[in-house]
């Protein structure tokens, strides 16, 4: 007797767990930016560069030491948070995700129970450092860049008006790459922890499924929709191998095959 193989729905990332892990950082840069725009207009006020009249090296040497003194502390409160929220995203990710692939497996007929191999532990802390990496890079983009507005402001004598809404267009670019960071980061994780899930229990292929979401369709994927690839090594797209979700706004998943018995 033979036993077809049965091509489950797909895993796709959790709406919440982006919507959360975007809430996270959207408060932490919120609280730096507001603790930048107080102390920075203090200073700019206490250093006569209010009305953009001062064009002294003093004035200078004042906005730049307080500058460093705030990106050093903001910077230093992103390098803790890092750390936890990085891992609490990776729970958040790998949760959601098993439960939906073990609906999916119950409603084909199928019962598991999932383990934390060594593979699953190593794309599971992969995914950690990742975020640590990226929350610690969104602080030190955000700083560098807002010093560089205060003194340029302070070189060709800016008043505090203009400076205030050059900090605020520079906000909003980094709650954009935030956003950004969110939405990739839990498709890339999805897609990597549930490769590895899946492979763990013995799923070697996937059916790739084209999310038929975005503006700006990549035709590839499109093409690559219904294709059956191996799990180990993704499909060779534009010249390369990937996963579906691996590549930045790409949304596509697929759908787990568990090979048929003889």
């Amino acid at each position: 007797m033979t036993i077809q193989p049965t091509i489950l729905r797909p895993v796709r990332p959790n709406a919440g767990v982006q919507a959360w892990y975007r809430k996270q950082l959207d408060a932490a840069i919120k609280e730096m930016q507001n603790s930048l725009v107080f102390w920075l207009k203090a200073n700019y006020r206490a250093a006569g560069l209010a009305d953009g009249l001062a064009q002294d090296d003093s004035p200078a040497m004042m906005m730049r030491k307080a500058m460093g003194k705030l990106a050093k502390r903001w910077q230093d409160k992103f390098d803790d948070i890092a750390d936890s929220l990085g891992k609490r995203f990776a729970d958040r990710a790998l949760g959601n995700s098993d439960v939906s692939l073990r609906n999916a497996m119950e409603a084909a007929g199928a019962t598991v129970k999932f383990t934390m191999t060594p593979e699953m532990n190593d794309v599971y802390q992969g995914c950690i450092g990742e975020q640590v990496g990226l929350i610690r890079s969104i602080a030190s983009e955000h700083l560098a860049d807002v010093q560089g507005l205060v003194m340029r402001s302070v070189q060709r004598g800016r008043d505090l008006g203009s400076l205030s809404k050059e900090l605020e267009a520079r906000y909003g670019v980094t709650k954009r790459r935030a956003a950004l960071i969110a939405r990739d980061q839990n498709n890339k994780a999805t897609s990597a922890m549930q490769s590895a899930r899946q492979q763990a229990l013995g799923i070697k292929e996937g059916v790739w499924r084209h999310s038929g979401g975005g503006k700006v369709p990549r035709h590839s994927h499109v093409q690559a929709s219904g294709k059956t690839f191996v799990l180990a090594k993704g499909m060779f797209i534009e010249d390369e191998w990937i996963m579906p979700g691996e590549k930045i706004n790409c949304r596509c998943t697929w759908s787990p095959v568990i090979p048929g018995l003889d």
